[in-house]
């Protein structure tokens, strides 16, 4: 039985191997041996903006409350914990992590 299907297993392989053409190759050698890829085809294009209308679903994974969106810094900014997510490629990376922590107003809580 194993006989058959590792048979089989071999035919199929070689099949496919005739029916696969190989892409053009985007990729250079370098003299050490390794190998990189050509961006010369990559155009250099302008970030996406941000969808705003995310804003409706999204929220902060610590504290599950919404977030605003800051065009200038071009993060998602959590007013409650002082902390703000990169939004990269109109991508907003939520990584606590990754967050940037942003100064407070602390001039009313010295205050009494």
């Amino acid at each position: 039985m194993f006989r058959n299907v590792w048979g089989r297993f071999l035919r199929e392989t070689v099949r496919v191997r005739h029916h696969v053409k190989l892409a053009p190759s985007t990729q250079t050698s370098s003299p050490a041996g390794v190998v990189g890829r050509s961006f010369s085809a990559v155009k250099d294009e302008a970030s996406p903006p941000f969808d705003s209308s995310l804003l409706e679903l999204l929220v902060c994974p610590l504290s599950k409350k919404p977030l605003r969106y800051d065009a200038a810094t071009n993060e998602l900014i959590n007013e409650e914990l002082g902390i703000a997510y990169p939004v990269i490629d109109g991508i907003p990376n939520m990584i606590p992590q990754e967050a940037r922590l942003i100064k407070k107003d602390t001039s009313n809580s010295t205050q009494q």
